[in-house]
């Protein structure tokens, strides 16, 4: 499968474990149904992820031809998927920070912080 084949949501999730390999991040989890807007100089673009995006990655990750080999599992909208090391899942998983920002929870952690930084004087 070829990155071009991938739908945009997917290629959001994928991006997250290239960029943040480099700091050992190796979990990414996301949740089907997220959608959030953002901000740039340009005007924006929005991230959605649907269940043709998990779909997508799905099939990625078990034909992925770039090298990297993924292991992919999900229980109900929450979706994790681990970059494996060696072709297995490392044993000291719990010491990898996940990368959940594609996850509504996480989006109104976001938006409560905020809220609370703006009432600071």
């Amino acid at each position: 499968m070829e990155w071009t084949d991938l739908t945009e949501g997917a290629k959001a999730v994928l991006e997250q474990t290239r960029n943040l390999k480099n700091d050992h991040i190796q979990i990414v989890e996301f949740e089907i149904g997220f959608e959030q807007h953002f901000e740039s100089g340009d005007g924006g673009y929005t991230v959605s992820i649907e269940e043709e995006d998990y779909l997508s990655l799905k099939r990625f990750t078990q034909e992925n031809e770039y090298g990297d080999k993924f292991h992919m599992a999900r229980n109900k909208d929450i979706v994790k998927i681990i970059l494996l090391e060696n072709g297995k899942i490392p044993d000291n998983l719990s010491e990898f920070p996940v990368f959940r920002q594609y996850k509504k929870d996480a989006l109104i952690k976001e938006e409560h912080e905020a809220g609370i930084e703006g009432t600071e004087e």
